[in-house]
């Protein structure tokens, strides 16, 4: 028996618009021998500077175990390198190689020109539109949403 549910499945539309965008730029990140998670670092390291790996986690959306092996892999490749604070060496400060950097630099036209791909296939209003709705959905206060009462199992 079917139950109906009164909401659209808001995450799962997320995700399908993700997906339904990303496929684009995916074989630009296959050329560079890089994966997604790999360019989301880099990004993230090109446009906001050194950072602690937490603070990676965050702005990547990448839970703690995943990034510590991303992070390997990505030393492994010569992508990032990794420094000890001087004042405090449990902590580590994550930057980009010279290698990335140059990657950085090859990939950014690419993914420019795909996204004026996209603007020219769905319009730019659409564009800026969707912009600015995640960005008032990311600036709400999610955090004050109480829980749902869970009943007895």
């Amino acid at each position: 028996m079917k139950t109906p549910l009164a909401h659209r499945n808001l995450p799962h539309l997320l995700l399908r618009g993700r997906e339904a965008l990303l496929c684009h730029f995916r074989p630009i990140l296959t050329h560079f021998n890089l994966t997604e998670q790999q360019w989301r670092v880099i990004r993230n390291l090109n446009q906001h500077g050194d950072m602690e790996p937490n603070q990676l986690c965050d702005l990547c959306q990448i839970l703690s175990p995943s990034m510590t092996g991303v992070l390997a892999r990505m030393k492994a490749m010569d992508l990032i390198s990794r420094r000890k604070v001087a004042r405090d060496q449990r902590r580590v400060i994550i930057s980009l190689t010279p290698r990335s950097q140059e990657i950085c630099a090859r990939i950014a036209p690419l993914i420019d020109e795909q996204y004026r791909l996209i603007e020219d296939a769905i319009g730019r209003d659409l564009m800026d539109q969707t912009y600015l709705q995640i960005d008032r959905l990311l600036n709400a206060p999610l955090d004050r949403i109480r829980s749902v009462k869970l009943p007895e199992y």
